[in-house]
């Protein structure tokens, strides 16, 4: 796979930070007062079915405004970075600085029991799967891990008839499966202690993820 083997370190320990970060937000989420995932549409797609079919206007309205926000995330990602193929130098902690933006917003309106807040967290997951999937094209998705477990399934599958197996699309299933479920983990911990503030944790880390990585940047421009 030419695209995995192109990305430098750098991308590497970035994809599993973002994707420890995910595991962190979707914690808060599922813990929080609606109990839903943020940065999984899957159920979300679901539930906006059921609610249409069952006539609920309010949790249609709801669930629309969830994918909605993601979508909106994923777009501004895209007017950011712009390209599709990774460059050092190009926006990227720009783009982690408004993920980190958005939830800090996110935390007094989920702290009031305020949809708006899930709705902004939501936007920020849309924006960092944007970002990490224009700069990986399409390996990492950091904010959700159904297709990792799928390609792992498969991978394991080859290695079961003998077939020969990439050991380094392996290693990317595993660090981000590995680092999602880590956040998870840090998240119900977190949330026990911080409840909704918990999403100070990602929106620091997002920043100071962004922050760095314009350090570097500008740092490697000018060597």
């Amino acid at each position: 796979m030419p695209v995995l083997r192109q990305l430098p370190r750098w991308a590497w320990i970035g994809g599993g930070a973002l994707a420890f970060v995910a595991g962190l937000i979707n914690a808060a989420g599922y813990m929080g007062f609606r109990h839903q995932s943020i940065s999984n549409l899957t159920g979300s797609t679901t539930l906006l079915g059921i609610s249409v079919g069952t006539g609920d206007g309010r949790e249609t309205l709801h669930w629309a405004l969830s994918l909605l926000a993601f979508m909106l995330g994923a777009m501004a990602s895209g007017a950011i970075v712009q390209k599709s193929t990774l460059k050092l130098g190009r926006p990227y902690g720009g783009a982690l600085l408004l993920e980190s933006l958005l939830l800090f917003a996110a935390v007094p309106l989920l702290d009031r029991e305020w949809s708006v807040g899930l709705w902004l967290a939501a936007m920020a997951c849309g924006l960092q799967n944007g970002l990490v999937s224009a700069y990986s094209g399409a390996v990492f998705r950091t904010t959700h891990v159904s297709g990792m477990f799928t390609d792992l399934g498969i991978y394991l599958g080859h290695r079961l008839r003998g077939l020969e197996v990439d050991a380094l699309r392996v290693r990317v299933c595993v660090l981000v499966i590995g680092s999602f479920m880590s956040g998870g983990l840090a998240g119900a911990l977190l949330f026990e202690r911080l409840r909704e503030r918990s999403l100070l944790i990602p929106a620091v880390l997002t920043g100071l993820c962004g922050a760095l990585y314009s350090f570097y940047s500008q740092r490697s421009a000018a060597s």
